[in-house]
C-alpha cells in the first residue's frame, strides 16, 4: 500500500548545498504566526523560519495537541500523495518531500500515492496509522471526507500537516496545520493579468480544475471577483471541468473551439489543463496570441508557453513543501508554538520576465 524509503544521512557538502534551496526558485513564505516574509521572488530562498506566534495569531502547540515530543530523525513519518507524478507539480512535490527527510537524516520515511483515487488515499493513510507513523504530511485529494483518518489519528495523537489543499476540518484539533497558497489571490492576480491581456474587454472560457477541493473553488471564485471588480466588460461565457489533467483540458477546450470559436481569452486552474488548451488550439488552426491564455502553477512547460507566444501570464503555485512543512514539525515536536495557516507568498511570470526566469520553474 505505501513505500518504505530508507535514507542515508546525507554527506555534509550535499547538506550545506541542499539547504541553499528550501522552498525552491523564486519562492516566497509567509508563516501567519510570525507574519514574516521570507526570500526575494527573483531568487532561491536561503532559509526559513517559523518563528514563534505574533500576539492575537492562531497557533498550535504539542500540548495543545496532545501529541508527543520526538525526534524526526529515529521517527516514522508517512507521506500520502493525491494524484499520479505525471503532473510536474506532482513530481516536484514529492521529491521536496523525499529530498528534505533525506537532509534531515529521517530514516523512516512511507510514502504512498492515492492516483487520483480518494478512497484509496484514505486506505493509505489509515494503514499508515495502523502501521506507527508518528507524523503524518497529507496532500489531499478531496476537502471532505476526512473523518474517519481524523479518528484514527487522534486516538494515537498524531499531528496532520496537510499541504497545497486544505481539508474541511478543525486546525489544532482534526488536523495540525496548513501549508500552502492563497487560491484566491491565486485566481484574483490571474484576473489582472487576463483584464491586461484583453484590454479589459471580451469573453473568456475558464477550464476548472477538480471538484471537491477548496482549490477548484477558491481559484473559480477569485478570478471571477476580480474580473467583475477591474474588468466587467470582460464576459465569463464558458466553464466546464478539466480535472487539471492536460488530457481533460484538451478535450474540454476542442469542445470549447467549436461551440465558440471566436472566444477571446482561456483561464486555466492550472498549467496541464493550460497546455491542453494550447494543443488544442493549434489543432484549430489558431496561433500564438489569437486567444489569450492565463494559467496557475509554474511549470516550465507554462513558462515555456509564454516565451513561445501562447500564454499571457502564470501565477506560480510552489510545489517545493518539504523544508518547511519538516521545520514546522520540527518546531512543534519541540515546544514553539507553530501557525494554524502557514501561507507561501508565490512569483508570478509574464512575457518581461518568462525567458531570462524560467529556470524557476520546476
Amino acid at each position: 500500500m505505501f513505500n518504505n524509503v530508507s535514507f542515508a544521512r546525507p554527506k555534509i557538502a550535499a547538506s550545506l548545498a541542499a539547504a541553499a534551496l528550501l522552498l525552491g526558485a523564486g519562492a516566497c513564505a509567509k508563516s501567519e504566526d510570525s507574519g514574516a516574509t521570507t526570500g526575494t521572488g527573483a531568487a532561491p530562498v536561503a532559509s526559513q523560519v517559523v518563528q514563534s506566534a505574533a500576539p492575537g495569531a492562531a497557533t498550535c502547540t504539542a500540548d495543545q495537541y496532545g501529541a508527543s515530543k520526538i525526534d524526526l530523525k529515529t521517527a516514522s513519518v508517512g507521506f500520502s500523495q493525491s494524484e499520479k507524478e505525471a503532473n510536474p507539480f506532482r513530481i516536484a512535490e514529492t521529491q521536496s518531500i523525499k529530498d528534505e527527510a533525506a537532509k534531515l537524516g529521517i530514516t523512516n520515511l512511507k510514502t504512498s500515492n492515492a492516483n487520483s483515487q480518494f478512497n484509496k488515499q484514505i486506505a493509505d493513510v489509515e494503514q499508515m496509522i495502523d502501521s506507527g507513523v508518528q507524523l503524518l504530511v497529507i496532500a489531499p485529494l478531496n476537502s471532505d471526507g476526512w473523518d474517519s483518518v481524523f479518528a484514527k489519528a487522534s486516538a494515537k495523537h498524531i499531528p496532520i500537516v496537510t499541504i497545497d489543499r486544505k481539508i474541511n476540518a478543525s486546525a489544532c484539533k482534526d488536523y495540525l496545520t496548513f501549508i500552502g497558497s492563497d487560491f484566491a489571490e491565486q485566481g484574483k492576480r490571474a484576473a489582472d493579468a487576463m483584464a491586461k491581456a484583453l484590454g479589459n474587454k471580451g469573453e473568456v472560457a475558464i477550464l476548472l480544475g477538480a471538484p471537491g477541493n477548496n482549490v477548484t473553488t477558491l481559484r473559480t471564485s477569485g478570478f471571477k471577483d476580480e474580473i467583475a471588480k477591474v474588468a466587467p466588460d470582460i464576459k465569463v461565457t464558458f466553464e466546464q471541468t478539466g480535472n487539471f489533467s492536460r488530457e481533460d483540458g484538451q478535450k474540454v477546450a476542442e469542445q470549447l473551439l467549436q461551440s465558440k470559436p471566436n472566444i477571446n481569452g482561456i483561464y486555466g486552474e492550472n498549467d496541464e489543463m493550460a497546455l491542453g488548451a494550447i494543443t488544442a488550439l493549434k489543432g484549430a488552426g489558431k496561433k500564438p496570441g489569437d486567444v489569450k491564455i492565463v494559467s496557475i502553477d509554474g511549470t516550465k512547460g507554462a513558462v515555456q508557453g509564454i516565451v513561445d507566444g501562447w500564454i499571457s501570464a502564470v501565477i506560480e503555485s510552489n510545489p517545493r513543501f518539504g523544508p518547511l512543512a519538516f521545520e514546522t514539525a520540527t518546531k512543534f515536536f519541540g515546544g514553539t508554538p507553530v501557525g494554524q495557516d502557514i501561507v507561501i507568498q508565490d512569483r508570478a511570470y509574464d512575457e518581461s520576465n518568462a525567458k531570462s526566469d524560467i529556470g524557476s520553474a520546476y
